[in-house]
């Protein structure tokens, strides 16, 4: 709205200044009444329904006490080596992800190389990143088969995206003191980053690396929903035959895991920073 009158301007349109604010009003009322019509789309699309609601909030509370009902029969035989395989999963993934991250963010930093191959690297971490991590493991599924195969590249490739783009951003803030002092000493590009800018870095990426690690975890159940392997894939068996005192025992594993990784992995993290 603001610039109204610099548009008219351009456009040598000439409105009297008591008739911007008409104008304002105007365009205001236009883009509140197709918000509006947009919004009550939006609801009918979604099979937006107050009774369907009222009739399926009865069933919420059964499937939770039964879930509160766990049967730790499984949990040997089945969840803890599921588990084992999704954390593999995202350990792998990560693994990947930051192996061709890291080299990829030094030619993504603006401050290292010309602008314009750090936009064209920045752009290739964007569009990894844009596509969602499930798309992804769908592709996989269809490419390579079921199983944690499937699931760890789709982590690595999601996970490159974000690291190196975390990464690139790292290399970006370090002091530029020391880059200038070891060029003006006559130090070649490689020494400068060996010596200058490797040694500001290295806290940031294991930081950025252990909290993708964390990510991908939580994200590798996901995975095993649509085919990734892990105990996702045995999460999504159980709810379809409706034993939830065995989904019950996996949420509850999930949740104990999950919290202690993470636990651990920001202690990891405080110690380095």
């Amino acid at each position: 709205m603001a610039n109204i009158r610099e548009l008219i301007s351009k456009e040598r349109i000439y409105v009297p200044k008591k008739h911007y604010s008409v104008l304002k009003l105007v365009l205001f009322s236009v883009f509140s009444v197709a918000f509006g019509a947009f919004f009550a789309y939006a609801f009918n699309k979604v099979n937006f329904s107050i009774p369907n609601l009222i009739k399926g909030l009865p069933n919420i509370p059964q499937i939770f006490s039964a879930m509160f009902k766990p049967d730790f029969n499984i949990m040997i035989s089945k969840v803890l080596p599921e588990l084992l395989i999704t954390i593999c999963t995202a350990l792998v993934g990560t693994f990947f992800a930051a192996l061709f991250a890291i080299p990829l963010s030094f030619a993504a930093a603006s401050n290292l190389v010309s602008k314009k191959v750090a936009r064209g690297i920045s752009f290739l971490f964007n569009l990894g990143r844009s596509i969602d991590v499930l798309i992804y493991a769908l592709i996989f599924v269809v490419a390579v088969g079921l199983g944690p195969f499937a699931g760890m590249l789709a982590l690595a490739i999601h996970s490159i995206g974000m690291l190196g783009k975390l990464y690139a951003g790292s290399i970006e803030e370090i002091d530029k003191g020391q880059v200038e002092a070891l060029v003006a000493a006559g130090a070649s590009k490689l020494e400068v980053i060996r010596w200058a800018v490797i040694p500001q870095i290295i806290p940031s990426f294991i930081n950025f690396t252990l909290y993708r690690f964390e990510l991908n975890v939580r994200v590798g159940v996901v995975i095993g929903l649509v085919g990734g392997g892990g105990i996702g894939a045995l999460l999504i068996q159980y709810m379809a035959n409706f034993d939830y005192s065995k989904v019950g025992t996996i949420l509850i594993t999930i949740l104990v895991i999950v919290m202690l990784i993470e636990f651990t992995s920001t202690r990891l993290r405080k110690q380095i920073i």
